[in-house]
């Protein structure tokens, strides 16, 4: 299978540009490159882009991380992998890509709480830019029905 069309991001070179430039803060704010790619899993599950999910399983064994740690992130409640800082901004991943799931604020204080006891403003803003970002590209490629596995120039 191959996509409909060239992933807009690239297609629109100032577009690849201003998400160049989200994913340079998002580094610069003080999360870890596994913690980005498991929130970033995360929501690649919860939407389900398969090229997504698989680069970011691609990423993360690349950067070490256990098999079952990337087997537990659609699990994380349950499972014992995953220590509480993580949990939070998983938890907040999930809230962040089902917005339209709610019926109370989009990320109640107790969420908030639990995050901000975790990291500081600095990495909840890099979490947040992550989530957004990452929602994005799942769109996108959900939209030129982009495969797993494949290549971006």
């Amino acid at each position: 299978m191959s996509a409909r069309m060239t992933n807009p991001a690239y297609l629109l070179p100032d577009g690849l540009k201003g998400i160049g430039s989200i994913f340079k803060a998002v580094n610069a704010g003080g999360i870890s490159h596994e913690l980005q790619e498991l929130v970033a899993l995360r929501a690649s599950q919860l939407n389900g882009c398969s090229a997504c999910v698989h680069a970011h399983n691609i990423n993360l064994v690349k950067a070490g991380t256990s098999a079952e740690r990337i087997a537990a992130v659609a699990a994380w409640r349950e499972a014992p992998f995953f220590d509480d800082a993580e949990r939070a901004a998983l938890h907040m991943a999930e809230t962040l890509t089902r917005l339209a799931d709610r019926s109370g604020d989009a990320v109640d204080d107790r969420l908030w709480d639990e995050v901000a006891e975790h990291y500081d403003e600095k990495q909840v803003a890099a979490l947040i830019l992550l989530i957004g970002v990452t929602n994005m590209f799942n769109r996108l490629n959900a939209a030129i029905k982009e495969p797993a596995g494949a290549t971006w120039n």
